[in-house]
């Protein structure tokens, strides 16, 4: 996938940092945090998009992707303040806290032209559920909530099986019965870090949604039809003088 990037360069004293957002808005994604439970509504484009995200973070160590969803076309359901999404390893140690004061850094960006591997993603993929398998030990997202943000952090591997994950939301929602009505489809949920004690699993449901007027959505495989019509003809070619 071609991901159109923003590519920015903010400092915070002697440290510079590099952050990437996509170039154009996911319009039709909204994203709300957990309390416990949280959810993410995104149509075909913005669900493919997070894919080729997560799968640019899972090879971009010292990057950090911020998507900005809050400002997106607020969906027709769902309950609880929209955020904004960023993804970074693990091990570049940022801090929620740190955010607001790069946030404020992301002026002027860089155009950025990026091509992501899906090849390379469905393998680290599959290692990740192999080892899962084999160990039955569960790599789960550490995520974090600061400043209208929610921040996911994890590996490559993590990573890779949650562009997987997201790439089979995108291919797949379009086909679940009821979308044509505006009917969200439930596609797979993030496996996150639960708090100590126990309680409520903490989680992010993610969901395929096409964006309204729903009249104009068409499942894969469906003839276009016009709104009050029968579907649509091609044209035959004028006959020869």
């Amino acid at each position: 996938m071609r991901l159109r990037l923003r590519e920015f360069r903010p400092r915070t004293g002697p440290h510079e940092h590099r952050v990437v957002q996509p170039r154009h808005p996911l319009r039709h994604t909204s994203l709300r945090a957990p309390e416990p439970i949280g959810l993410l509504l995104g149509d075909h484009d913005g669900l493919s998009r997070l894919a080729g995200l997560f799968s640019f973070a899972a090879y971009s160590r010292h990057t950090i992707v911020h998507v900005p969803l809050r400002d997106g076309v607020p969906p027709d359901e769902g309950v609880g303040e929209r955020v904004d999404l960023v993804i970074a390893h693990h091990t570049l140690g940022l801090r929620p806290a740190q955010w607001p004061g790069l946030r404020r850094g992301l002026r002027q960006g860089a155009p950025l032209t990026v091509r992501t591997d899906e090849a390379r993603t469905a393998r680290d993929a599959a290692t990740w559920r192999e080892r899962r398998d084999r160990t039955g030990l569960c790599e789960e997202l550490r995520h974090a909530a600061h400043a209208r943000t929610f921040f996911l952090f994890g590996s490559r591997d993590l990573f890779a099986e949650t562009a997987a994950e997201f790439a089979h939301a995108a291919g797949w929602g379009p086909r679940q019965k009821g979308v044509a009505t505006g009917r969200p489809a439930l596609m797979t949920g993030l496996a996150l870090t639960q708090p100590p004690g126990g309680g409520h699993p903490v989680e992010v449901l993610v969901c395929f949604k096409p964006y309204p007027p729903y009249a104009h959505f068409r499942r894969p495989g469906e003839p276009f039809r016009r709104p009050d019509g029968p579907a649509s003809r091609p044209r035959r070619p004028a006959a020869a003088p």
